[in-house]
């Protein structure tokens, strides 16, 4: 008696795994993201193995080239550059990361509630959008700095501010497309609220955009937060803010170059590796088939 061959059945790879099988065959992107996780390890782990105190000064040891001891070198107080690169990276990350993640929620928020209600409410919003936009982000935060005094809040609620306007924006664009599709008209005919839909309905189809726009701006506060410390209206002293340590580095260029060398370098790196992973972030994030296909 013959018997029929068993059909094998195959388990689709899950999102992890296609994300990661889309991430290998963008070789750019994986770049951005090995970089960024470099320095992701960095900010976590950088206090804890740097050799040296930040702000640990050696008055004998000022201007030492890189060596197997300063790997690096040191600055005009002696203080070890790599030290100060480890413990700036937390820094960054922080600032930038709470600045980009509370214009992103208010972006967010003011976005869906213009853009699906419209009327009034959204010429009122858009119009203020424009103002904040209609002058340049750097003069702007070196305004509002003037004003609230240099510290780490006052860095993160001006990138907050600046940045509320361009994701708002985004994410406005988006809902005017989406409130017209049909799943949302299915929640209107089925009694749903405004909160529901927008919410359940509207936010999940607008993440992807939402997310590589997070990437943007994440890039360009990074740059935004250093050139503040470049300026001196950052972060102050002993601070080791990259940006502070470029200016910091200016007069001594020509008799020590690599302690603008290596801060420079890190804040180049770092958005380089960004710009990369947020270029990427729609081919890896487009909705596409399981298997070879992903």
């Amino acid at each position: 008696m013959s018997t029929l061959p068993i059909a094998k059945t195959t388990t689709p790879p899950g999102q992890v795994t296609i994300l990661w099988r889309r991430l290998l065959r963008a070789p750019s992107t994986l770049v951005g993201f090995v970089i960024v996780l470099f320095f992701l390890f960095m900010a976590f782990f950088g206090p804890v193995v740097s050799p040296y105190g930040f702000s640990d000064q050696q008055l004998t040891q000022t201007f030492r080239p890189p060596s197997i001891e300063h790997l690096f070198g040191t600055d005009l107080f002696g203080r070890d550059v790599l030290s100060r690169v480890l413990v700036g990276s937390r820094e960054i990350f922080v600032l930038s990361g709470c600045g980009t993640i509370i214009a992103v929620l208010l972006g967010l928020s003011v976005g869906l509630l213009s853009g699906y209600h419209g009327g009034i409410l959204d010429e009122i919003a858009m119009r203020l959008m424009d103002v904040l936009l209609s002058v340049p982000a750097l003069l702007l935060a070196m305004l509002m700095l003037a004003m609230v005094g240099p510290s780490q809040v006052n860095v993160v609620i001006v990138v907050a501010v600046l940045y509320i306007p361009m994701v708002s924006r985004v994410v406005r664009s988006v809902v005017l497309d989406l409130k017209t599709k049909e799943f949302v008209e299915a929640a209107k005919v089925r009694g749903e609220s405004a909160l529901y839909i927008m919410f359940r309905e509207i936010l999940p189809n607008a993440m992807p955009p939402l997310v590589v726009e997070t990437a943007a701006r994440f890039s360009y506060s990074i740059f935004l937060i250093a050139s503040l410390g470049f300026l001196g209206l950052g972060v102050q002293p002993p601070s080791p803010n990259w940006g502070l340590m470029v200016a910091e580095a200016r007069d001594s260029y020509a008799l020590a170059p690599w302690i603008l060398l290596f801060p420079a370098g890190a804040i180049s790196l770092l958005i380089v590796g960004v710009s990369l992973l947020s270029d990427g972030l729609p081919r890896l994030l487009r909705p596409g088939i399981t298997g070879d296909g992903s």
